[in-house]
């Protein structure tokens, strides 16, 4: 497979070695790296601003979010039904590195995900020569869709999931006697967090796929139609899990936009299909 896919790039840029495409992927990789380390060394620069105004935003009774969603509740004329409980976390380390060793990691995923756009830039030009004219057909602007549906996915973890899951698992209660407090390390925020938003990040990513998969024949609008059902039931639930209270007013809010990401799938399904199916109408012609 991988000498397939070399060799479909040797035709497409003139004949190559095999370690001369090991060569060009690494220089790929080094300029991925180079472009994380830049932007990493900028957020550990200004790391204290970074954590309290950025990852320590989902927990903050001030966030955004939480306004937000306070303001569209009473403008729905439901009062308080939507507005989430403040947090009150303490945060801890059990080493004496902690802190020191967070802020590199913070720092990391920063940097990762500020390159994103450049990193999948990079990887576009080292697969684009393997690809054939056909299947070139249909990725202009791919670069921008891919980083657009990707940091609009990071935004909803960011500002809808991680309020309303930390609000969650900060508030919820194993005993009625209180007897356990939430004290999380700083650790387990920032895994928590990072899961949240490169979650959402890839996830949001399906239109994307369901593009893609379509056009090479894998999946049919008729095939997502007929799973709709199902994909309701599923959301739901997910739904149901990541909102802090079973009111449905809170997984409504979950709901729609997951919701919307699958009906965006399904249309973008049908024209791709119809398309495909018009020029092979034209080609037996």
């Amino acid at each position: 497979m991988a000498e397939g896919f070399f060799g479909r790039r040797s035709q497409g840029r003139g004949e190559m070695a095999f370690v001369d495409h090991l060569e060009e992927l690494r220089w790929h990789i080094i300029r991925s790296l180079i472009a994380i380390l830049f932007f990493a060394v900028i957020i550990f620069i200004k790391i204290q601003w970074v954590f309290d105004n950025i990852i320590a935003g989902p927990i903050n009774p001030n966030f955004i979010s939480y306004r937000a969603i306070c303001a569209l509740s009473h403008k729905l004329n439901l009062g308080d039904n939507l507005c989430l409980p403040p947090v009150t976390i303490s945060m801890q380390t059990t080493t004496f590195g902690g802190q020191f060793f967070g802020s590199f990691s913070i720092a990391f995923i920063g940097g990762l995900l500020a390159a994103f756009p450049y990193i999948f830039w990079e990887f576009w030009r080292f697969v684009k020569p393997a690809l054939k004219p056909k299947e070139l057909k249909g990725t202009r602007f791919i670069i921008f869709w891919i980083s657009f549906f990707f940091f609009l996915g990071a935004a909803f973890g960011y500002f809808v999931l991680g309020p309303f899951t930390f609000n969650f698992l900060a508030t919820f209660q194993v005993s009625a006697l209180k007897m356990v407090q939430t004290k999380p390390t700083i650790n387990d925020y920032l895994d928590n967090l990072t899961n949240l938003i490169l979650g959402c990040g890839i996830a949001f990513e399906m239109p994307v796929l369901t593009y893609a998969l379509t056009k090479i024949g894998l999946i049919t609008p008729q095939m997502l139609r007929r799973s709709r059902k199902y994909a309701i039931v599923i959301i739901l639930v997910v739904a149901a899990i990541i909102t802090p209270s079973p009111d449905w007013y809170s997984q409504t809010i979950v709901f729609i936009p997951l919701y919307s990401l699958f009906e965006l799938g399904v249309y973008l399904s049908a024209r791709v299909y119809k398309k495909e199916q018009q020029k092979e109408m034209e080609e037996w012609s």
